[in-house]
């Protein structure tokens, strides 16, 4: 019996992989696996503002503007506009500018936007005549939205991306942006209150935002309407790309706000109403997530341009296809690495980050000292990735201290000191596997103002040697300690030794090996550090008050602009008794003149000088230690194609590509059970069996 058993068993070994954990039937499809470790709180385009929600609002929504997928500096280009939008600017009288106004003059900036032509949403319910008025008996038997048996579609017009623009003031929304695009969008302000009012009148009933005009956003006609913004604000452009701006068919909000379906989880958080090029067929985030192709989406091509070197690497292969190049997705829910990056390897997974775990397993350094893949990747076709993030890690000097703070000679040359003192080289190879580059500046790579090689370098703290940047030898930083009236970390004029207090998270610059080390740093030059930890609310206070010395904080574009990391430094958006975000406190007249002078012109030689002249200011002042850009690293199976990492691009699943029989042959071959063990028990049960028999045999004769 257990010997047939085990025959049945090794037989099934031949009919299919025993570890698959999709269906046979998705053989050869093209269906994107990947995976994802935390639910996302939000998917309405209006709530929705992390990298986890966007993961999959990227993929349903079409905004008027996104980012180029190939070229660099990030580029804008029209999504479901069918060019960049016009821009109008007005004075305080509403009469007209010419183009090259100063920003003093400029009152009202007016946006035109025309979408393209027959752009269609999704098939969903909402658009279906029979539930535009549903009863408790027409819900029985609904739990889900594929419960529902009919879809309908429609056209795309202008009036659904104004609906959206509405929804950033919807009083029953939590609105992450509302406070930003209030200060900006003419009249969005006095529309919440309007809103506010009529639900406090009517507390229940569905809120007809068309029935209430916005001042600052007007339909032209069916594929033209028009955005006025209060004064010359050219980042705005870079919002247009965002989900918030995406299009919302008011008929979405109706279907949503019958009632009996927010009880069954039918709302736009749960299952998003977009014309993106998919669409959420599957929403279980206990186990996993499925976005389908929308079959209505045609309006969109493969890009046939990118930077040199995208031909040569197969970028321009699908060059004039039809997107999106993948029909499905299937987002798996992993709450480990190990398992994540085992399900890599054996190929049910396309890609991967890597985990420090991983890491030596994965990647190596070659001799010009670029990271590889080892060779058991290489084995494997795998390859790596790597991008960096538009993201910046900084410590922080709080101006107002009286030590280390202001603009003083003898404290721009402590921070100079210890900005040469403190090896963030060494930081990221030691704490990120090398996943970072240590910074110049706050403008990351990829960003319109950072510079390449020797002219990009902060000469306050690098010289440039064999033609890389290296870091000054602490004996400079000693000397301007010394210059600082701290010689050997002694001040002068107390005969004390010098302390400095840097606060933080629990968790700190990420763990106590982490601060050890930094207090290492600081003991080259003799100075002593006194790391203050304390949980994210206390330190978040601190932060506002004031009560700092020095501080650890990063910072993650927005969007890919030179203003969204220098307003870090903006003296206007000092935390302490402005609000901002300018956590330093920092405060130069002449670095802000200068930004006031670069936020609102476009990129061009002329900004790239007064960028050049600003963070000069900044070398010069050391409010930071400019830390690092981390670096992200992702590795891809072979079998998928036309991947370029692109930070700012969320929406880049639609054009990827699989070769889908590859993948199903390496997945048989990677994953061919192993036999043997059963093999050797078969033939212990079979010995076993062969003496028992003998055993009864004997008995049976002494009988």
């Amino acid at each position: 019996m257990f010997t047939a058993l085990l025959v049945v068993l090794l037989s099934a070994c031949n009919g299919g992989l025993w570890n698959n954990p999709y269906p046979a039937a998705d053989n050869g499809k093209a269906i994107l696996y990947t995976a994802f470790t935390e639910r996302p709180k939000h998917l309405d385009p209006a709530q929705a503002y992390s990298e986890n929600e966007y993961e999959f609002l990227a993929q349903i929504y079409a905004p008027p503007l996104q980012y180029h997928y190939l070229k660099r500096p990030y580029q804008l280009v029209p999504l479901a506009a069918s060019a960049m939008p016009a821009v109008r600017y007005l004075d305080k009288n509403h009469q007209p500018l010419p183009d090259t106004a100063s920003a003093e003059k400029i009152a009202f900036s007016v946006y035109e936007i025309r979408i393209k032509p027959n752009m269609r949403y999704q098939p969903h319910p909402a658009f279906a005549a029979e539930y535009r008025t549903l009863t408790q008996d027409g819900l029985r038997g609904i739990h889900t939205l594929g419960d529902f048996t009919k879809t309908g579609t429609r056209t795309v017009t202008a009036a659904d991306y104004a609906y959206q623009i509405k929804r950033l003031a919807h009083p029953q929304l939590h609105l992450p942006i509302f406070g930003v695009m209030s200060e900006y969008i003419v009249g969005l302000k006095d529309f919440a209150v309007t809103l506010q009012q009529a639900a406090q009148k009517n507390p229940g009933a569905f809120l007809d935002l068309n029935a209430y005009p916005l001042q600052g956003v007007q339909v032209v006609d069916e594929h033209t309407y028009r955005i006025e913004i209060h004064g010359k604000y050219p980042q705005f452009t870079y919002w247009l790309a965002m989900p918030f701006f995406a299009p919302m068919p008011h008929e979405a909000e109706r279907f949503y706000a019958q009632p009996g379906m927010r009880e069954r989880n039918l709302t736009l958080d749960w299952w998003p109403v977009g014309s993106g090029p998919y669409y959420l067929s599957e929403n279980n985030p206990n186990q996993r997530m499925v976005l389908s192709r929308n079959p209505y989406y045609d309006s969109e091509r493969y890009p046939d341009q990118g930077e040199a070197g995208d031909a040569q690497n197969g970028l321009l292969a699908d060059a004039g296809k039809p997107l999106p190049l993948i029909d499905r997705v299937v987002f798996s829910l992993e709450k480990e690495t190990i398992p994540y990056w085992n399900k890599f390897l054996q190929g049910y997974y396309d890609a991967s980050g890597i985990s420090s775990d991983s890491f030596d397993q994965a990647v190596q350094v070659a001799s010009g000292g670029e990271a590889v893949v080892t060779d058991e990747m290489q084995k494997q076709g795998i390859t790596l990735a790597t991008s960096v993030a538009t993201s910046t890690m900084y410590t922080g000097f709080n101006w107002l201290d009286p030590v280390v703070g202001g603009n003083s000679e003898r404290a721009t040359k402590l921070r100079r000191a210890i900005a040469i003192a403190v090896d963030f080289e060494e930081y990221v190879s030691i704490f990120a596997n090398g996943r970072g580059i240590a910074a110049q500046s706050p403008i990351p790579p990829g960003i319109f103002g950072y510079r390449e090689g020797e002219a990009g370098i902060n000469r306050q703290v690098y010289d440039w040697v064999g033609g890389a940047p290296k870091r000054k030898p602490v004996a400079e930083a000693k000397r301007l300690l010394a210059e600082a009236g701290y010689p050997d970390g002694v001040d002068a004029q107390t005969h004390q030794p010098l302390v400095i207090n840097l606060d933080t998270t629990a968790g700190g610059v990420g763990g106590k090996a982490r601060l050890d080390w930094l207090r290492k740093q600081f003991d080259k030059i003799n100075v002593q550090l006194v790391v203050r930890s304390t949980d994210y609310n206390r330190f978040q206070d601190k932060i506002r008050k004031g009560d700092t010395q020095m501080f650890y904080f990063g910072w993650n574009a927005d969007y890919p602009d030179p203003e969204n990391f220098l307003f870090l430094l903006h003296g206007a958006q000092a935390k302490v008794g402005k609000g901002g975000e300018n956590a330093a406190n920092y405060s130069n007249p002449e670095y802000d003149r200068l930004f006031e002078q670069m936020k609102n012109i476009e990129n061009s030689p002329a900004r790239q000088k007064i960028i050049d002249e600003i963070l000069e200011i900044l070398r010069r002042d050391s409010p930071w230690l400019w830390g690092f850009h981390p670096k992200n690293y992702v590795l891809q199976h072979g079998w998928l194609r036309n991947v370029k990492a692109n930070i700012m691009a969320n929406n880049k699943l639609k054009y990827w590509r699989v070769d889908a029989a590859q993948r199903d042959a390496l997945r048989r071959q990677w994953n061919q059970p192993v036999r043997w063990p059963l093999w050797l028990c078969a033939a212990v049960l079979l010995l076993l069996g062969v003496w028992m028999r003998r055993v009864l045999q004997k008995r049976d004769e002494a009988k």
